[in-house]
């Protein structure tokens, strides 16, 4: 599959500036890049592309002031803790399960996209990680995931999307997210490698996603690091874009469940105050993942394999799509 090419790509993004900054004694900060589609399994369809990137300080820098105050209003941190921002922007959109009709019939999810923004807040106090997030955009033709998807499908030379004229109307989005994490609870070695479980409860609060979630991420491999995972995209099992290796090299395996009790989600409702195309959406959905992360002292790359059940009723078969992100410190 084409969308495979960007593998070796990312491989040799990834090697040089390992290289080039080995003899560097200080990092600014880490910036990561997270790539979610279905096409990794030659399907175009519901949730179809997601991209992020991620900005995080390095944890030697000095907090900001308004992080500090902003960390003391947050009710759930901790009292004691490293507090440290991060920046993020990304664009999503979400098909019908046949993008060569101009008119889906009913049943089928609308078309839509969501471009944002995030300024987020961490606060890990020794294995423990609290993450707070205000995320605000727009829903609808003003994301340009139509514009994206277009230009997208016809590099790849794969079939036209013909039925964004039919997709969700411009709408703001402002989410408000919260997600505790607890790293190496039950810490063990198994074949000589390490083993440990993180699990995570959260939720959000908005126009386009509200719901709360829990889960549990088991990771096995050589040296650790101290992260809690690969980052993803909103919603879904949550990650961190900064890592800490404990080696020159290491890898694990790492498979993770998320389950979310959903009452808001606009990429299935519709719009909030307009008339919009929308589907009768499941109350429950759940999240199986599982892949692999590789670590370098400055760099680290990661793929992981998403299944996801049923979002609507109307929906013929649950989805998955692939995950690959590529985290490097400057």
């Amino acid at each position: 599959m084409r969308v495979l090419l960007l593998v070796p790509l990312l491989l040799l993004i990834l090697f040089a500036p390992v290289r080039a900054e080995a003899e560097e004694s200080t990092k600014s900060g880490t910036l990561s890049f997270v790539l979610e589609n279905d096409l990794f399994y030659n399907i175009d369809r519901h949730y179809t592309s997601g991209v992020r990137l991620v900005w995080v300080p390095d944890r030697a820098a000095a907090t900001p002031r308004w992080a500090m105050k902003a960390a003391g209003w947050v009710p759930w941190f901790p009292a004691e803790g490293t507090v440290r921002p991060g920046y993020a922007l990304g664009q999503s959109m979400f098909t019908p399960s046949d993008i060569t009709i101009a008119d889906p019939p009913p049943g089928e999810r609308p078309y839509a996209g969501w471009l944002y923004g995030t300024i987020g807040l961490g606060v890990e106090s020794g294995r423990q990680l609290d993450q707070f997030g205000i995320t605000f955009g727009m829903v609808g033709p003003a994301s340009l995931a139509e514009e994206s998807q277009k230009s997208v499908h016809k590099t790849i030379d794969s079939d036209e999307p013909k039925g964004w004229d039919t997709q969700l109307k411009n709408e703001p989005g402002l989410v408000l997210t919260y997600q505790r994490s607890w790293r190496e609870l039950a810490a063990k070695t198994f074949l000589k490698n390490e083993i440990d479980f993180s699990p995570h409860v959260g939720g959000a609060l908005g126009n386009v996603f509200t719901y709360a979630n829990a889960g549990l991420t088991m990771r096995y491999g050589r040296r650790l690091p101290n992260d809690y995972g690969p980052p993803r995209i909103q919603p879904g099992l949550p990650g961190t874009s900064d890592f800490s290796p404990t080696s020159d090299f290491g890898w694990y395996l790492f498979a993770g469940v998320d389950g979310r009790v959903v009452a808001r989600n606009i990429f299935l409702d519709g719009n909030t105050f307009r008339d919009s195309r929308s589907v009768d959406k499941y109350p429950l959905v759940g999240d199986l993942q599982f892949g692999l992360v590789l670590d370098w002292p400055s760099a680290r790359l990661s793929y992981t394999h998403v299944l996801r059940t049923k979002e609507f009723r109307t929906q013929k078969g649950n989805d998955d799509f692939g995950a690959i992100s590529l985290s490097v410190k400057f």
